[in-house]
């Protein structure tokens, strides 16, 4: 179906926009996510994280979003999807938006008012520059199960958001983050017990984290079978000076040493290390401290969530919402392992902020307790 966006320059594929990309494989995904935090890690006393995430699956006819926050145990998640039928490149659904105001520069995301009771104008304005991470490529068995782009970049936030009829103010000074913006062939994760069947998953430690210091940004993507030997690690430092510019150098190699919470409910970081090794330079050791604030990314439909996954066609449009008891272990059972954990972070006497997404399979040789819970 040929639409008027179909007027813009950009296609990936002989196809109107509304139709095929990625040689037309139905896993062809182009997402957004972001994340933003206090830097304090609450706010009067509340630890508090907000997500928000767009899927576009055109060879679906499909896209989906996501809007959540976390404030002390409680997370409050809007989800809604839509066909794209004449506006393939409007990026958002119902009352969640998201528009790039300046590329790699400055995205403004809105949530209207809706019966979730949390909405927001919120701006995302970079802090260092956007950086493309190693190239996400994986078969099995012959087949490419993963061939994927993803950026990613550092920022700061201003705005306002509204939960429960409360409204917060949403300053730079106060409030940090991050994005990343993936686009190609995306391995499915299928974690849903609604949904069965269910994929099982052993032998591995992974870790996506992202730490921001007033003049200095860290990014870890690590994927392991054995420790201390990544199978794919992408790392990146970049270190303002005095006089505003960047310098960005990628490691070469990472270690990891971790401690983890008594958390009966499932897998939670209390505390650790990564050492980064650079081919030019010295290495970087940053030092993490979990906090409270989680946003479980099954709030978002990683994985899957009650029957609907990432992509599924729900009609002409379709809503949802609900808020989730964090301590009820029914709940956290569902949610799993996934989740955006706030972690305070120390480096070379600096003090910062950031995330880490993270998880260990039964049977990776170290960090045995916390296998006891799902990975993913």
């Amino acid at each position: 179906m040929i639409s008027a966006q179909d007027d813009l320059i950009g296609h990936q594929a002989p196809a109107p926009f509304a139709e095929r990309a990625g040689n037309g494989d139905t896993r062809f995904t182009e997402r957004y996510w972001y994340t933003l935090h206090p830097i304090t890690g609450t706010v009067d006393g509340t630890p508090m994280i907000i997500d928000i995430g767009m899927g576009y699956y055109p060879n679906k006819g499909v896209m989906d979003v996501f809007a959540g926050i976390t404030m002390g145990r409680k997370q409050h998640n809007f989800r809604a999807t839509r066909t794209l039928g004449d506006t393939p490149l409007h990026v958002g659904a119902g009352p969640l938006r998201i528009d790039v105001v300046e590329g790699a520069k400055l995205h403004r995301l809105t949530l209207m008012d809706n019966d979730s009771g949390f909405s927001f104008a919120l701006d995302f304005e970079a802090s260092f520059p956007v950086a493309q991470e190693k190239q996400n490529y994986r078969e099995r068995k012959g087949q490419v199960e993963e061939d994927m782009v993803r950026t990613m970049q550092f920022g700061r936030w201003q705005g306002w958001f509204v939960i429960n009829g409360t409204s917060h103010e949403v300053t730079p000074q106060t409030w940090w983050g991050q994005r990343d913006h993936s686009w190609g062939i995306r391995s499915e994760m299928r974690t849903d017990e609604a949904a069965p069947p269910v994929q099982q998953h052993s032998s591995f430690f992974w870790t996506w984290s992202m730490f921001q210091f007033e003049d200095r940004g860290i990014s870890i993507f690590l994927k392991e079978r054995e420790p201390g030997k990544p199978h794919y690690l992408s790392a990146s430092e970049f270190v303002r000076a005095a006089d505003g510019s960047v310098t960005h150098r990628e490691a070469t190699g990472a270690t990891h040493d971790l401690t983890w919470a008594d958390d009966p409910l499932g897998q939670t970081i209390l505390a650790g290390s990564f050492t980064l090794t650079f081919a030019e330079g010295p290495p970087l050791t940053v030092r993490m401290e979990g906090q409270e604030a989680r946003f479980y990314l099954k709030g978002g439909l990683y994985g899957g969530f009650k029957g609907w996954n990432h992509g599924d066609h729900k009609g002409d449009y379709h809503a949802e919402h609900d808020v989730w008891d964090l301590d009820d272990a029914d709940t956290r059972a569902r949610a799993r392992t996934l989740g955006d954990h706030v972690v305070r972070a120390t480096c070379d006497g600096r003090t910062g902020i950031g995330i880490s997404e993270y998880g260990v399979a039964q049977g990776y040789p170290r960090y045995h307790g916390p296998q006891k819970h799902p990975a993913l």
